[in-house]
């Protein structure tokens, strides 16, 4: 299976956020020009490391640090071997995933009975899609005004470019609505193949957690990936004891509760040079 951040829509995404992209045998990889230090080279999760294309490209665009998020524990190893070090991970190292080959009826008797019963008591909630520049634009001022000021939320702007470089059915934008038509709760999904659905990001404000919107609101992305012929629905990142963040234990207990199973990755690893 193919991250999406080996995708060439997640390569468009980057592109229009800024950075460079060198798309080379199907592996995008991303640099990011620091102004009077050089530039920034990071790979995520490629299907195959080649460190002699990341030399090249460190020399072309001279650049003083490599950051590498390996798909596998053999690619992990063997940047160790060649003086890369284990750091602060940029993707999350841990996450959960639903098999959607199997029949909607198998997956919904596999969530917990507490998120059926909250599926089944958010039926009366109004869940719209939003698409245009001018609807997403209002999805993101709930988001602002349903959240905390540490809260991160993407600027107006970036929220287009995702989905610009995800268009059509390879992006969903979700928002729940109280009986006033008020939104609630808003989620993204996106995909790029008919391989997986990510559970991108997500918000509700308070009237929206006590209605427990967020449980339809993942329940429809689920449906939606199935019906378009995703294979796995990926929650995009879990808590993690390796790489501990208590503010994870929240939504990892919310996203375990609808099953799958635990999908790991080895983590980030850097190498610092003098750029030439």
């Amino acid at each position: 299976m193919i991250d999406i951040r080996q995708s060439v829509h997640y390569a468009n995404y980057l592109k229009r956020e800024g950075w460079t992209v060198e798309r080379i045998a199907e592996i995008n990889y991303f640099i990011k020009k620091i102004p009077l230090i050089g530039s920034v080279l990071k790979v995520q999760r490629p299907q195959e490391l080649r460190i002699d294309t990341i030399r090249r490209l460190a020399r072309k665009y001279h650049v003083f640090q490599i950051i590498i998020e390996p798909k596998t524990q053999l690619d992990a190893d063997f940047l160790k071997s060649i003086g890369f070090r284990l750091t602060k991970p940029f993707l999350p190292t841990k996450s959960l995933q639903i098999d959607l080959t199997k029949s909607k009826g198998y997956i919904f008797r596999n969530f917990k009975k507490d998120v059926r019963a909250a599926i089944k008591r958010g039926g009366n909630l109004t869940i719209k899609e939003y698409s245009t520049p001018d609807e997403i634009k209002k999805f993101r001022e709930e988001w602002q005004n349903s959240v905390n000021f540490k809260r991160f939320v993407p600027g107006y702007k970036a929220l287009i470019n995702l989905r610009r470089s995800f268009p059509d059915n390879n992006s969903l934008f979700l928002a729940s609505h109280n009986i006033s038509s008020r939104i609630i709760g808003g989620v993204i999904f996106t995909r790029s193949s008919h391989d997986i659905c990510y559970y991108w990001q997500a918000f509700t404000n308070p009237e929206g957690r006590s209605s427990l919107s967020q449980y339809s609101l993942l329940y429809h992305g689920i449906l939606w990936a199935k019906k378009m012929g995703c294979r796995i629905f990926d929650f995009e990142g879990i808590y993690d004891e390796r790489f501990p963040d208590k503010s994870w234990l929240g939504f990892t207990h919310f996203k375990k509760s609808f099953g799958g199973y635990e999908v790991p990755y080895p983590g980030c690893y850097t190498q610092f040079r003098f750029p030439l």
